[in-house]
């Protein structure tokens, strides 16, 4: 495991409460045209952290992994949407443009999960966040941003998640 830069954040969760809990500070922090890529193995707990992520940002959808549908769509009563896309069907970055994530961008926030499959479609500033399997009810999470609006991003996480400055 490579020593971490001061702008990203590690987080061990103890429960799948906790790893919504964490997403839902994270998604009272997303505005739109925010991209959140979240990469990990099956059962890492990706879904779980959107549940969370939905909760923050102030969807009462209900939140259900968009693997047979591509992209799930969680509203806000201000009309702006979550966009859930799930990049584990898609062969390549050229059919990941033909979903318009441009227009996604514009009008709400992205998430994607397995965004490593079409990286090439993404804008490269986003917070990338890997989750791993540690055990039965642990995960471990990587919060690494690219660009200054996901390092401010983390930094307020940090503080929300741990207080101080």
């Amino acid at each position: 495991m490579p020593i971490l830069d001061a702008n990203t954040l590690e987080f061990f969760s103890r429960s799948p409460d906790q790893t919504r809990r964490a997403g839902a500070r994270m998604g009272a922090l997303l505005e739109a045209g925010d991209l959140i890529c979240l990469s990990g193995d099956l059962g890492a707990g990706k879904t779980t952290l959107v549940q969370g992520l939905a909760q923050g940002w102030g969807s009462l959808d209900a939140v259900s992994s968009p693997t047979f549908v591509l992209v799930n769509v969680y509203r806000r009563s201000d009309g702006l949407c979550l966009y859930h896309l799930d990049a584990y069907r898609l062969n390549s970055a050229l059919e990941a443009e033909d979903l318009d994530l441009d227009q996604m961008l514009t009008t709400g926030v992205l998430v994607v999960e397995w965004p490593e499959r079409i990286q090439h479609a993404l804008p490269p500033d986003c917070l990338w966040l890997n989750l791993r399997y540690v055990a039965d009810e642990q995960r471990g999470m990587v919060f690494t941003p690219s660009g200054e609006r996901y390092v401010r991003m983390v930094q307020e996480l940090r503080k929300r998640m741990f207080g101080g400055q």
